[in-house]
């Protein structure tokens, strides 16, 4: 059996109301590393979305954020980050989100991203199309970089290493109308999808983080791969590239020169 989307958003709309709910209460924040927090309401919603999963299909897998892999039905998986934004959330700010996506045979089928605060619940179906609160969404159709606004965000632990996303946001950010940060990538790629950004790119988030905004994107008609090419973006760490077809291959010709530059300084070195 495989599941509907209005079941998803009622699980969805319930978790998010958790958050609300949860936020006035004692969070028991605490630290994976300086920039990554976990929070009692995390832990909550994630164990309701999983008890969820084993009530209804209690031989899918499931990959969470929290509690990692719950390995069962392989060719039946979903990805579950309860609160996408984290740090926002514990700190009062309205942009997260509860991302859940359901793939079969490695093919996402069913995607939702819910932001509680705002009361917005995007969601999509493998070939019928996204929605924002049932309403049909699309990219946008601006089609020159320099008008385009981008949402990207940084890796604290990448910060002064090689693969820090530094350069790309100075590149980006001149040749850009705007590059914004804000704080959930599930929401960031929902925002793509609604055509509010005309693109988004970041470097080693993980599959619960993007499941399922990249099902939002596609069936909205943007494009979503790795950063510089075809990829696996449902395993490991995730190099992320997603706009509008008009805009992504600009920003991948930006990267690809960021790249060189980055390679040519090291061998000057």
């Amino acid at each position: 059996m495989k599941p509907q989307i209005e079941q998803i958003e009622s699980w969805a709309r319930y978790a998010g109301k958790m958050a609300i709910e949860m936020r006035k209460e004692d969070l028991k924040v605490e630290y994976k590393n300086q920039a990554d927090l976990v929070t009692r309401a995390d832990k909550a919603i994630e164990a309701y979305l999983l008890a969820q999963l084993e009530e209804n299909f209690p031989s899918h897998t499931a990959l969470a954020e929290e509690t990692g892999m719950h390995k069962k039905d392989s060719a039946h998986k979903w990805y579950i980050d309860p609160i996408d934004g984290t740090l926002n959330y514990a700190h009062g700010l309205p942009e997260y989100s509860i991302s859940i996506a359901y793939a079969y045979e490695g093919e996402l089928q069913v995607g939702v991203v819910y932001c509680p605060e705002m009361d917005e619940l995007f969601s999509a179906v493998k070939g019928q199309g996204a929605w924002l609160n049932g309403e049909p969404i699309r990219v946008s159709r601006i089609d020159k970089l320099t008008d385009a606004l981008l949402i990207t965000g940084f890796r604290h632990a990448l910060l002064d290493t090689p693969r820090t996303n530094i350069d790309n946001f100075i590149h980006f950010s001149r040749k850009a109308q705007t590059v914004r940060r804000l704080g959930s990538a599930a929401l960031d790629l929902a925002y793509v999808a609604a055509g509010r950004a005309e693109g988004f790119w970041e470097i080693a988030l993980n599959p619960w983080d993007v499941a399922a905004g990249i099902l939002l994107v596609r069936e909205a008609g943007g494009i979503v791969e790795g950063l510089f090419g075809e990829a696996d973006l449902l395993t490991g760490s995730v190099d992320i590239l997603s706009a509008n077809p008009a805009i992504f291959p600009q920003m991948r010709k930006v990267l690809e020169e960021v790249r060189k530059l980055k390679a040519s300084n090291i061998q000057t070195l």
